[in-house]
């Protein structure tokens, strides 16, 4: 299974965390944003550093260029599924009298609300 990837957040904005172990550095990129946003730190106290200027720098850019900041979500994404799990959603969402939206929000709901319980789902979809 993949290692969770580690946030740190700023000003509601969330960065990555990952490590080149082999070159002995630390990076990330401003999470959630459509620009591409990269900080890097020889240690935790860098990288945070980087990345606090990282985001400041950003909404500074921003306000300099006339450009809203990204900050928040739409709520609106699509998702690539096989046919025939679309079908026994559209099914499942039909039988239970509401929207196949509905029905997908519920579902994104449950596994936020239970990341214990989707890593076990995950684990048995993978074998």
């Amino acid at each position: 299974m993949a290692t969770p990837i580690t946030l740190i957040e700023h000003k509601g904005y969330l960065g990555t965390i990952e490590s080149n172990i082999e070159d002995e550095f630390l990076f990330g990129k401003i999470f959630g944003i459509s620009d591409l946003v990269t900080f890097e730190g020889e240690s935790i106290k860098e990288l945070k550093a980087a990345f606090y200027e990282a985001v400041d720098d950003y909404i500074e850019t921003c306000r300099e260029i006339g450009k809203e900041p990204e900050k928040y979500y739409k709520g609106v994404f699509n998702v690539r599924i096989s046919g025939e799990l679309h079908k026994d959603a559209a099914i499942v969402a039909c039988r239970k009298h509401i929207t196949l939206n509905d029905f997908v929000k519920t579902a994104i709901v449950y596994a936020v609300n239970h990341p214990d319980q989707l890593e076990s789902e995950m684990a048995i979809a993978g074998e």
